[in-house]
């Protein structure tokens, strides 16, 4: 009888696992600080944020003024259950790619200020690290203030709030002012500093006989475009909002923000102006190095010129002809030599006469 084959094991299909959820981010972790304000005074402490949420909703007069650091979607989805925000500025906000505005939803304010910081062209490997920008958020309700800050560095303003007189007591608008005011401080700062480097290179331009680096200043005229691209719309945005949002920013804090709208006003004259020097120091230093190699070409084409006659000479009486003037004289060479040098001496005399060399 032949042999029996064994039979197949029948397969039993393996259980699937459940895929595993991503355990969700609490919102403390992107939370800088969560403070509340009552009748202006700030409550010591620093508190979560459903606490701090659920105090303020019971008493008069009170906001939470809660900072966020680059939160993901899924936090900013959470915190728009507690504050109940509108979508759009979820959406806003984790894009993190606003030009600088002022938006409103209902009761709801969503400003974007861009924030600029200076780095000494000393203290950096490549020039174009100069000026970097950032993002802020502020968004703002009846009883909250939230601010949100992507590569951005942004210290504890609440010290500030509680300094200025009666200015916490205006509402969470009052948050809102209090981070523009410290950002375009920030912008007269960076241009005193610009001024400063756009001084020294007019010094290098103008300075006779002294090396040009052009590529500098492009990149300062680089930078100077994306600090210009990151503020110039803040002044019409405040202006704009001032005078359409009066029943949310009130009479007392609207002096406040023209002080804001005329800082920014003030830092974009002066990078316009930085703009235009910037362009005239590079037709400057255009010019300069066209004329240094007008110079050097006519000082190259002068010593040809010398070397020209000489060789010349030498040329001719390389020839192997028999009958040559001077070929079979005793002082045909030395005489040749002295002529050479005389043509020489002629043509030096009469380029540096003409200011060729």
């Amino acid at each position: 009888m032949p042999p029996r084959l064994p039979l197949p094991r029948p397969r039993i299909p393996k259980q699937e696992q459940p895929a595993h959820k991503p355990v969700p981010v609490p919102i403390e972790r992107s939370v800088d600080f969560c403070r509340v304000f009552v009748d202006g005074k700030r409550l010591p402490g620093n508190f979560r944020v459903r606490q701090a949420a659920e105090m303020v909703e019971d008493l008069d007069n009170a906001f939470v003024w809660l900072s966020l650091k680059a939160p993901s979607e899924d936090q900013m989805e959470r915190l728009a259950e507690v504050f109940e925000l509108d979508d759009l500025i979820v959406d806003d906000i984790v894009d993190a790619h606003q030009r600088p505005k002022i938006d409103r939803y209902d009761e709801q304010l969503f400003m974007v200020v861009r924030s600029v910081h200076y780095r000494d062209d000393e203290e950096v490997a490549d020039a174009r690290e100069i000026i970097s920008t950032g993002e802020v958020q502020v968004v703002t309700g009846p009883k909250f203030a939230i601010t949100i800050r992507h590569n951005a560095p942004l210290p504890d303003l609440t010290g500030k709030l509680e300094e200025e007189e009666d200015l916490a007591v205006l509402g969470t608008t009052a948050v809102a002012w209090v981070i523009a005011d410290h950002l375009t401080d920030n912008y007269l700062r960076v241009a005193d500093y610009l001024s400063h480097d756009v001084d020294e290179l007019e010094n290098e331009v103008f300075t006779p006989r002294r090396q040009i680096n052009i590529d500098k200043i492009y990149n300062y005229k680089r930078e100077v475009l994306e600090m210009r691209h990151a503020i110039d719309p803040l002044a019409p945005a405040l202006r704009t909002s001032l005078t359409n949002n009066k029943d949310i920013v009130r009479k007392a804090l609207r002096s406040y923000f023209r002080d804001v709208q005329d800082n920014a006003t003030i830092a974009s004259d002066h990078l316009s102006g930085f703009d235009e020097r910037l362009t005239s120091l590079l037709d400057a230093s255009v010019a300069k190095v066209t004329m240094q190699q007008n110079v050097d070409m006519r000082t190259i084409s002068a010593v040809v010129g010398m070397a020209a006659a000489p060789t010349l000479i030498a040329g001719i009486y390389g020839m192997n002809f028999e009958y040559m003037p001077e070929l079979g004289s005793k002082w045909g060479y030395p005489a040749t030599l002295l002529v050479m040098l005389l043509v020489m001496g002629a043509m030096l005399w009469w380029f540096r006469r003409n200011h060729w060399l």
